[in-house]
């Protein structure tokens, strides 16, 4: 009776309001931003509705956003690079906030640098050894003891310490802040189950310290080995293109419009292709997300319209695949588009799926 007493409430509050914001406002992940801002533009082609607003800020401004509350003061839409976790749910729940979950493509994380710079071919278990916080200390070269149950702060100066066939240069990597979702499915990806998943010793070791599924290795380095360059992966970009010896952590599509300056590194054998993230083959992969507040379909202009544009456009053949996006699979398009239509409410379950 309280939602439903909720549901009514906020239903008034938007159309009361609604002339306040007669078009979208979304935001959330930068590597969903160029697209959610190509279909916005597409979808800003029809004279009946506004172009929508798309803002980033990262995945968590994005899935925090969409669930603050109902009204036209908060988004629409929150866009994401990583999923929705259960805690996340939690809060929408807590506002009386329903969405609906819309997968549209998949995307490769890249690690590039400046084609002036070094070929990196590195497996994703070193990676995430020169770029996680702490370190087992028994790593010999390490400079301290050899208790391999014992953590130290990450003590990798350059590549070459991880691994004498890697360049001999500072270990430098510009990414995301911890609002990103990019950071948030590398770091899983790549620190937690590649590194200290997989990795003999500090497997070993994350599990001495109760630790068995790695978590604590998913914190980066603060000691400037890894840099923080904001929400904007275009100013990872320029730094790259201004400084041959550093690598970037971005979203694919990035990568793919840069290659006359950028170059992928080579991860577990295989670069960031549009080919290998498209066969699964690519190392570093997840997919892309956004979230639809139900309460606002209907009542806010152009949010049926805004998930057609997508249909419309989301195909191997489409502007999306032109702009460096990997699409699903035509029978996971049309489960998605179906869900467009049918709004099914996520629950928690949904997302241990």
């Amino acid at each position: 009776m309280r939602k439903l007493l909720l549901a009514i409430f906020a239903a008034g509050l938007i159309t009361s309001s609604a002339q306040a914001r007669d078009q979208l406002s979304l935001a959330g992940s930068s590597t969903v931003l160029p697209f959610a801002t190509i279909i916005a533009e597409e979808m800003g082609k029809n004279p009946k509705f506004k172009t929508p607003v798309v803002e980033s800020g990262g995945s968590s401004v994005g899935k925090k956003g969409v669930c603050e509350g109902i009204g036209t003061q908060f988004i629409d839409i929150g866009n994401a690079s990583s999923r929705m976790k259960a805690s996340e749910l939690e809060f929408c729940d807590k506002n009386g906030v329903d969405l609906t979950e819309i997968k549209v493509g998949y995307d490769g994380i890249a690690v590039a640098n400046s084609l002036e710079g070094y070929s990196l071919l590195i497996t994703k278990a070193d990676l995430g050894m020169a770029l996680t916080a702490e370190v087992p200390a028994c790593y010999e070269g390490s400079g301290r003891n050899f208790n391999c149950d014992a953590w130290i702060p990450n003590p990798f100066k350059k590549w070459s310490d991880i691994n004498p066939k890697y360049p001999n240069i500072d270990i430098r990597v510009y990414g995301p802040p911890t609002t990103s979702g990019t950071r948030a499915s590398f770091a899983e990806m790549v620190n937690q189950k590649a590194y200290c998943g997989k990795e003999p010793i500090a497997k070993k070791a994350s599990a001495a310290r109760g630790d068995k599924k790695g978590k604590k290795c998913r914190a980066m380095r603060t000691d400037g080995a890894y840099i923080e360059a904001g929400e904007q992966d275009n100013l990872i970009v320029q730094k790259l293109q201004e400084d041959p010896n550093a690598y970037g952590i971005f979203g694919f599509s990035y990568l793919d419009q840069n290659t006359d300056t950028l170059q992928s590194a080579i991860v577990d054998g295989t670069p960031a292709t549009f080919e290998l993230i498209a066969s699964g083959d690519y190392a570093i992969s997840r997919s892309l997300w956004f979230y639809v507040k139900h309460a606002h379909v209907g009542v806010v202009p152009g949010m049926d319209e805004y998930m057609k544009t997508w249909t419309k456009n989301w195909g191997p053949d489409g502007i999306l695949a032109d702009a460096g996006m990997v699409p699903m699979p035509e029978a996971e398009r049309a489960s998605y588009a179906k869900a467009m239509t049918d709004l099914p409410k996520l629950t928690a379950d949904m997302l241990k799926k």
